[in-house]
């Protein structure tokens, strides 16, 4: 039982969460990302002089660390993976004097370990975190252009780089070849361009009716597909393929056996597809009413 004249006793104070919360825990999980890349000599090869190594930086403000990380390219013959374990980076590599946020900005020159990054650009919630601390980050830059990559492409698409090219053709040619490849030509000019015809076929049987079907002409070696247009109840078994991709012939010649037969075929060109016409396949007589916006701009 209290008595009014007894002296209070002040209220607990609980200390266990601080007023103000400790570095690691206010910047738990919040990492700055940068982009860097850095620039190496290459004096081993005849393709390139040098080779541009793209890097991510991470910046974790709960302990002032830095962790960088190089980009995986394909084939590229140096190790690649982890650049620098995550620890704190002095400025000059001797001194006590560490990096911190405030000395990283867009673009600039990071020297770290006697190697030279560039920095020039950011994600999202490190422009965000600059512009809430007040800082004015900078504008970011491009990434210049690596030799390397359109080396891998031009490989990747089955291509040999332009000077590589001009010295096998000039080998063959020494050596008494150097013959045209319409084939390879055509294939390498054309691959990947298909003209896609809208058609149909007025089935004449007892349960036919009209059928719409895509035509494929692959320009790469003039061979075509047909492909039905499976139409919703309509009470017909579906057929994916009305023709498989092979040249079509204007008038097949039939043999008892295929090869016997030493007349030339003459086979459908992109010349003779056209909106309105009416060309047979293999006894079909099918009519073209439309094609794509790729086919239009060919033409």
């Amino acid at each position: 039982m209290s008595h009014s004249g007894a002296p209070q006793r002040p209220a607990h104070e609980n200390d266990a969460i601080p007023k103000i919360a400790p570095k690691w825990l206010k910047h738990d999980r919040q990492v700055l990302r940068f982009s860097t890349y850095f620039q190496e000599p290459v004096v081993e090869s005849q393709a390139e002089n040098f080779r541009i190594h793209k890097c991510t930086m991470m910046y974790y403000l709960d302990d002032d660390t830095i962790h960088i990380i190089e980009d995986r390219q394909e084939n590229a013959g140096l190790p690649q993976g982890v650049f620098l374990k995550r620890h704190r980076v002095p400025r000059d590599g001797r001194s006590a004097e560490c990096y911190t946020w405030k000395d990283l900005n867009l673009p600039m020159d990071l020297s770290i370990y006697s190697r030279v990054f560039r920095v020039y650009d950011c994600d999202d919630f490190t422009k965000s975190f600059y512009a809430n601390e007040g800082v004015n980050l900078g504008d970011s830059e491009g990434l210049p252009d690596d030799p390397y990559k359109q080396t891998r492409k031009m490989i990747n698409f089955k291509q040999n780089p332009p000077d590589q090219a001009e010295m096998k053709n000039y080998n063959e040619v020494r050596l008494g070849g150097g013959r045209a490849n319409g084939n390879l030509h055509s294939f390498l000019e054309n691959d990947r361009k298909v003209l896609s015809f809208s058609i149909f076929w007025d089935d004449q049987t007892y349960d036919g009716g009209v059928k719409y079907y895509t035509l494929n002409y692959f320009l790469s070696n003039n061979s075509c597909e047909i492909k039905e247009i499976a139409q919703q109840n309509s009470g017909r078994y579906a057929f994916p393929m009305l023709l498989k991709r092979q040249k079509l012939a204007k008038k097949p010649i039939l043999t008892h056996c295929p090869g016997m037969s030493l007349r030339e075929e003459e086979f459908y060109l992109p010349q003779d597809l056209m909106c309105g016409i009416n060309f047979e396949v293999h006894g079909r007589i099918c009519r073209i009413y439309d094609c794509d916006s790729f086919t239009k701009e060919w033409y």
